[in-house]
């Protein structure tokens, strides 16, 4: 009795080959369900991992993440490492203690993977604030929609379009604070 080959074997048999340390195929295939929850997974992880780096103040760590991206908040528009961070050290407040002070929720995340390289996502975004003068409040909401490829055995963001929709007081937050203000 013949046996069945393994999932590594069928896929060498179909003339698939993987790429080094991972079980993702090289070229494009249709991922099946544990892919797909392997792809999402890591997806969610770059998402979150954004949020606590803008938190945390992490600018080059967030320039690392969007270093090959089109990154676009409204009509403003940056590619690649430099101008990612040259971007946030322009437009975000960083305050005494080396943070833009806020606290970033992500909601309603909506992740289609297009292949074994290529997936889209949206998802919402709600910033909270506080600090001395301004009492905790909700500054910002808006959507995220984003484009991510894997490379190098690894998803990394292709685009970020940043939708901000309704706004709060967001005088602590964007552009450069006013004087005398810390």
């Amino acid at each position: 009795m013949a046996r069945k080959p393994n999932k590594s074997q069928a896929d060498e048999l179909r003339g698939n080959r993987h790429e080094k340390g991972t079980s993702m195929p090289v070229n494009e295939y249709t991922p099946d369900a544990l892919d797909r929850l392997v792809i999402e997974s890591e997806i969610n992880r770059l998402l979150a991992t954004y949020v606590h780096n803008l938190d945390d103040g992490k600018i080059a760590e967030n320039a690392e993440l969007l270093d090959d991206a089109r990154f676009q908040v409204g009509d403003d528009v940056v590619n690649g490492h430099d101008e990612v961070a040259r971007f946030f050290r322009d437009n975000v407040q960083h305050h005494q203690d080396g943070t833009p002070r806020t606290w970033h929720a992500l909601s309603n995340i909506l992740i289609d993977i297009e292949s074994a390289t290529t997936a889209t996502s949206v998802s919402y975004f709600t910033v909270h604030q506080e600090m001395p003068g301004l009492p905790l409040q909700p500054i910002v909401t808006g959507r995220y929609v984003d484009t991510f490829e894997r490379r190098d055995g690894k998803w990394r963001y292709a685009s970020r379009r940043v939708q901000p929709r309704l706004f709060g007081d967001v005088s602590f937050h964007v552009a450069a604070p006013q004087s005398g203000q810390l």
